[in-house]
């Protein structure tokens, strides 16, 4: 009986983490587009004279800004370059995002950006989203967690000799 209310709460624990992902990953993806949107604006004045000058070419105006001998625009250079490259790591972080939820998730898993991850992490408000994906979530975490839980349970018990049923086993077959 004890075993019974263990799974039920394990399965409950499991379900509650689940419901999370969907929010989880949508707090993210906000996170990164809003990020994005900041790059790409501080980007709008250099963009309007790499138009004018260098057919919109950014790194040709970066170029230009390196070859020069005044160190302000030496310094300049660096600055652009660093906004040029965090603006594509968001551009390229969204478009990853764009895609179904499986390959939302398996991003998330596997190569997040950390530094936005850890900022989602610590703004994260917990949430319970009724929608088909996150009870869709939280059936499979909950069902995972039982599972896994059970699992170790048994093997461990199995290991120290807990659990037999060879009595009850031979008793129920002869």
């Amino acid at each position: 009986m004890l075993r019974s209310y263990i799974r039920l709460v394990l399965f409950a624990f499991g379900l509650m983490v689940g419901v999370q992902v969907p929010g989880f990953i949508k707090d993210y993806a906000l996170r990164v587009d809003a990020h994005r949107q900041e790059a790409s604006q501080a980007l709008e004045g250099y963009r309007g004279t790499a138009g004018q000058f260098f057919t919109g070419d950014l790194n040709a105006l970066v170029a230009h800004y390196r070859g020069s001998p005044d160190p302000v625009f030496q310094r300049d250079a660096d600055n652009i370059e660093r906004v040029l490259r965090r603006s594509q790591l968001f551009d390229k972080e969204w478009q990853v995002l764009q895609g179904p939820w499986y390959a939302r998730a398996w991003h998330m898993l596997s190569a997040p950006n950390l530094e936005l991850l850890r900022e989602t992490f610590d703004s994260y408000t917990y949430q319970v989203a009724l929608v088909p994906e996150a009870i869709g979530w939280a059936l499979g975490g909950g069902l995972l967690m039982a599972w896994i839980v059970e699992l170790l349970m048994v093997s461990l018990g199995a290991l120290v000799g807990l659990g037999d049923n060879r009595h009850s086993a031979r008793r129920h077959w002869s």
